[in-house]
C-alpha cells in the first residue's frame, strides 16, 4: 500500500471520539489549529500503519453551519475529500447520533460506522443488530469500545478496505421532498460530481446560505428551484429545514425498530439515577459547589501548596538561584552576569516551576471530572443562569478554571461553539481573581484595612460583577449581538475515568502551560531585572548598586534631586524614606514618566505605577515590586516582622498620594489591578485563542479601559463621602457611570427569527 489513506474521524461531542483517536494514533499525533480559526485540529498516524493518517474533526451534531466547528468539519469533508469517513456513534444513544450519520452518508465519501460503548449496551441487556444496520445504511458497521480498546484493529481494517470505494445513501425522503430534490439536481447541479449531488441538493432545499454563496447560482436558477421548495413546503405545511429534520428522524425511527431492541424501555439507567440528584433544580448548585471546593482544596490547598512551596523555596531559591550565585561568584564572574543568570534567567524559570505543581494537580482533577462525564453537567447546570447575562453555560467552565490561572482559563474557552460567545468569554474570563492576584488582595487588605475579610471577599464579587456587567453590555453591541445560540449538549453516561486519558490530558495541558507561560515569564523576568538593576547615576550609566558605592556620584545633593524628581520624601534621619539606588533605575524613571495616568484613580505616584506595570508581566510582581522598592524581601518566611514594615510604607504612600484618603486610593488600586489586562502569559493565550491581532488588541484594551473606568468611579465618587472632591474627575466618573447604566438597561436588538435544529 503505497498511497496514503486519509481517515476523517467524525462524530457527536462526548461520543468517545477523542478516546478513539488516542487509541488509533497513540503518541503519533499532532495538535494545532485549523487555518484561520481557533478550533483545535488533531492529526496523527494509525499505529502500525505508516500510510494511514487520521484527522480528528471537531465534535458536531450536524453538517448545518450553526457553529464554527460545524463549518470547519463540513468544509474539510467537502473540499479535502478524505478517502474514508470513520463515523463514531454512541451506541447507548443511537437515535440521536444517527442524525449526523444520515448527513455524512449523503456526501458520497466511503464511510465506516463505529458503534462505540457496545460494552455498556450489552451490560444494559440491549441488542443492536449491526449487520442489519450496515445493510440499511449501505456501509460497514463495526462494534467497538474505545475506552476498553476493543474492536480498534477491525475498525482500521474496515477503513482501509472501504477507502477508494463509493458511498450511496440508502435513505430517502417523502414524495414531495424527493421530487423537489430531483428537480434541484437537474436544474442547478450539472457541474457537481454525481456522488456529491445528493448532499448539495438537500442543502439547497434547506436554503443553506453558505452553499448558495459557494455555488453562486444565477438568479433565474434560484427562482426556479425556490418554486419547487415552496411547493413542498405548502404540501407538507412546514418550512424546508424543519421538513428535512423531521424526515431524517422518521427514517431513523424506522432503523431503530429494525436494528435495536431495548430490554426495558422504562428502566432508568444508572446515569439517569445519578442525574436526578446531580442536575436537580435545587441540589445541583450546592453539589457543584462541594465538588469544586474539593477540587481546589486538593489543588490549591495543603497538598498543592506543599508542592509549590518546595518548588519555589527549596528547588528554586536554595538550589538553583543561590546555588548558581555561589558557583558563579566563586568563579569570579562579573556582577552583572551573575545577576542576569541567577536573578534574571534562573529566577524566571523558578517562577514558572513554582506554578507547575499546582497546575498539574488542578488539570488532573479537571481531567477526571471531564472523563467521568461530570463537566458536561456543569455547563448544563450553569446555562440557565449565565444565559440571562448573554453568555452560554459553557462560559462558566473557563471562569472556573481561571480561578487557578488565567492561562488555562482562556484556553478552556475552546469548548464554546458560538464564535461570538467564545470571544466574549475570552475577554471576560480574566476578570475572575486568579491565584496570582491573591497577594495583591492580601497586601491591600492587610496594609490599609487591618486584614479586613470583607475586602478580600469583595474582590471575588467584583470579578463576578465585572463578568456579568461586561456580558450584558457587550451583547448589546454589533460585534456580539445576535440570536442566543442554542445550547445543545449530549450528556454522556457516567463511567470510570480512563487512567491513560486522564494522564494524557493532564500532560497536554501542563506542557502547553509550561511552553507558553514559561517563555513569556522567562523573558519578562530578564527585562525586569535589567530595568531595576541599571540606570544613570549622576551622568554615569551602569548597575545602580555599584554606582551608588561611589561617593562622588551618589552625593547627598544628587539624592535630593532624585527624590524631587520621583516625588519621594528624602530625609537622612528617616531611613525608611531615604532615597535608594533603585530610585534612580530605569524602572523608576519609567514609572515617574507615566504616573500621571493614574492620578485620577488616587495612586498617581511612580511606585504604584511601576508595580502596576510590572503586574502586567505577572500579577505576583505587584507585591514583589513593592518589596523591592522598599528594600525588603516579600518572600520572607518571617512575614510579621518584614511585612509590617512594608505595610507601613504602603499605607503611608497611599495616604500621601491621596491627601489622606489612603484606603479609598488603595481600594481603587486593587480594583484596577484585578480587572485590567492579565499577565503576559494570559495575553499570549488570548492571542492564541482569538487568532486575530485586532481582536486581541480589542480584548486587552477593553479590559484596561473597563478597569480604569471602574477604579475611577470608585475613587472619585468615594471622595464625595470622605471629602476632597475633584470636580473634573467627579464629572468624568458620573459620565462613565451613566454610560454603563445606559448599556445595562438598553433593550436587546436581536432578530426574532427562530432557528430550529
Amino acid at each position: 500500500m503505497d498511497k496514503e489513506i486519509r481517515i476523517a474521524l467524525a462524530g457527536n461531542p462526548n461520543s468517545g471520539k477523542t478516546t478513539l483517536f488516542n487509541a488509533l494514533t497513540g503518541t503519533q499525533q499532532y495538535v494545532g489549529n485549523w487555518p484561520g480559526v481557533t478550533v483545535e485540529k488533531k492529526e496523527g498516524k494509525v499505529r502500525g500503519q505508516k500510510n494511514v493518517g487520521v484527522t480528528d474533526l471537531p465534535g458536531i451534531y450536524s453538517l448545518s453551519p450553526y457553529t464554527l466547528e460545524e463549518v470547519v468539519a463540513r468544509n474539510y469533508l467537502i473540499d479535502e475529500h478524505p478517502d474514508v469517513i470513520l463515523n463514531i456513534v454512541d451506541a447507548t444513544n443511537l437515535e440521536r447520533n444517527l442524525y449526523l450519520t444520515t448527513q455524512l452518508a449523503e456526501l458520497g465519501i466511503p464511510m465506516v460506522v463505529a458503534l462505540n460503548m457496545m460494552d455498556i449496551v450489552r451490560k444494559n441487556g440491549d441488542k443492536i443488530n449491526s449487520k442489519e444496520l450496515a445493510r440499511a445504511l449501505g456501509c460497514t458497521v463495526v462494534e467497538i469500545s474505545a475506552l476498553k480498546n476493543t474492536g480498534i484493529d477491525e475498525t482500521v481494517s474496515a477503513c482501509v478496505k472501504a477507502a477508494g470505494g463509493k458511498m450511496t445513501p440508502q435513505h430517502s425522503f417523502s414524495g414531495p421532498v424527493d421530487h423537489a430534490i430531483a428537480h434541484i439536481e437537474e436544474a442547478a447541479l450539472d457541474q457537481i460530481p454525481e456522488e456529491e449531488k445528493r448532499w448539495y441538493a438537500v442543502k439547497l432545499f434547506e436554503r443553506d446560505e453558505k452553499v448558495l454563496e459557494k455555488l453562486a447560482l444565477p438568479e433565474s436558477v434560484r427562482s426556479h428551484i425556490e418554486q419547487d421548495i415552496r411547493a413542498a413546503e405548502k404540501e407538507l405545511d412546514d418550512d424546508a429545514e424543519s421538513i428535512i429534520t423531521n424526515e431524517r428522524y422518521v427514517y431513523i425511527a424506522g432503523l431503530m425498530k429494525g436494528c435495536c431492541q431495548k430490554k426495558n424501555k422504562t428502566r432508568m439507567t444508572t446515569s439517569d439515577k445519578i442525574d436526578r440528584i446531580v442536575t436537580n433544580r435545587w441540589l445541583a448548585l450546592p453539589i457543584f459547589g462541594v465538588v469544586m471546593f474539593l477540587v481546589y482544596w486538593i489543588a490549591m490547598g495543603p497538598f498543592g501548596s506543599f508542592l509549590t512551596d518546595w518548588t519555589n523555596d527549596t528547588l528554586g531559591a536554595e538550589w538553583l538561584v543561590e546555588g548558581s550565585r555561589s558557583l558563579l561568584e566563586g568563579w569570579g564572574v562579573a556582577d552583572w552576569l551573575v545577576g542576569l543568570i541567577s536573578d534574571g534567567i534562573i529566577n524566571g524559570v523558578g517562577a514558572v516551576l513554582g506554578f507547575v505543581p499546582q497546575m498539574l494537580v488542578l488539570f488532573l482533577m479537571l481531567c477526571i471530572l471531564e472523563d467521568c462525564g461530570y463537566m458536561a453537567r456543569i455547563a448544563f447546570i450553569m446555562d440557565r443562569i449565565f444565559r440571562r447575562f448573554g453568555l452560554s453555560g459553557k462560559s462558566f467552565i473557563p471562569m472556573l478554571v481561571g480561578t487557578g490561572c488565567g492561562v488555562p482559563g482562556v484556553m478552556a474557552s475552546r469548548t464554546i461553539e458560538n464564535e461570538r460567545d467564545r470571544r466574549m468569554t475570552v475577554m471576560t474570563t480574566c476578570f475572575i481573581p486568579c491565584g496570582a492576584k491573591m497577594p495583591i488582595i492580601g497586601l491591600i487588605a492587610g496594609a490599609l484595612f487591618g486584614g479586613s475579610a470583607w475586602v478580600s471577599t469583595s474582590a471575588y464579587f467584583i470579578g463576578v460583577a465585572a463578568i456579568i456587567i461586561s456580558g450584558i453590555m457587550l451583547k448589546k453591541t454589533k460585534m456580539f449581538a445576535g440570536d442566543p445560540a442554542p445550547f445543545v449538549m449530549e450528556l454522556p453516561a457516567y463511567h470510570v475515568p480512563s487512567v491513560k486519558n486522564v494522564l494524557r490530558g493532564t500532560w497536554e495541558r501542563g506542557w502547553s502551560f509550561i511552553k507558553r507561560a514559561g517563555t513569556v515569564i522567562l523573558l519578562s523576568s530578564v527585562i525586569i531585572w535589567f530595568l531595576s538593576s541599571f540606570g544613570t547615576v549622576n551622568g554615569k550609566f551602569g548597575m545602580v548598586d555599584n554606582l551608588a558605592e561611589d561617593e562622588q556620584l551618589w552625593t547627598e545633593e544628587y539624592q535630593q534631586k532624585v527624590a524631587d524628581r520621583m516625588g519621594i520624601t528624602y530625609s537622612e534621619d528617616e531611613a525608611l524614606n531615604e532615597v535608594t539606588p533603585m530610585d534612580d533605575s530605569i524602572l523608576a524613571d519609567i514609572g515617574s514618566t507615566v504616573d500621571f495616568i493614574f492620578e485620577p484613580l488616587g495612586f498617581g505616584r511612580w511606585k504604584t505605577t511601576v508595580a502596576t506595570v510590572t503586574g502586567l508581566v505577572a500579577k505576583e510582581e505587584v507585591v514583589s515590586t513593592f518589596g523591592v522598592l522598599y528594600g525588603k524581601d516579600t518572600d520572607s518566611d518571617d512575614w510579621d516582622d518584614e511585612g509590617s514594615i512594608i505595610w507601613a510604607n504602603v499605607k503611608e504612600d497611599f495616604n500621601n498620594m491621596s491627601g489622606g484618603h489612603g484606603k479609598l486610593a488603595a481600594f481603587a488600586f486593587m480594583i484596577f489591578n484585578l480587572l485590567c489586562a492579565p499577565c503576559f502569559a494570559a495575553m499570549g493565550a488570548i492571542k492564541r485563542e482569538m487568532n486575530n491581532g485586532k481582536w486581541t488588541a480589542f480584548a486587552i484594551a477593553y479590559m484596561c479601559l473597563f478597569a480604569y473606568a471602574i477604579a475611577l468611579i470608585t475613587y472619585q465618587i468615594g471622595l464625595l463621602f470622605v471629602g476632597g472632591t475633584q470636580v473634573i474627575g467627579l464629572i468624568a466618573a458620573f459620565a462613565l457611570l451613566a454610560c454603563i447604566v445606559y448599556m445595562l438597561f438598553r433593550p436587546y436588538k436581536e432578530s426574532n427569527k427562530l432557528t430550529v435544529r
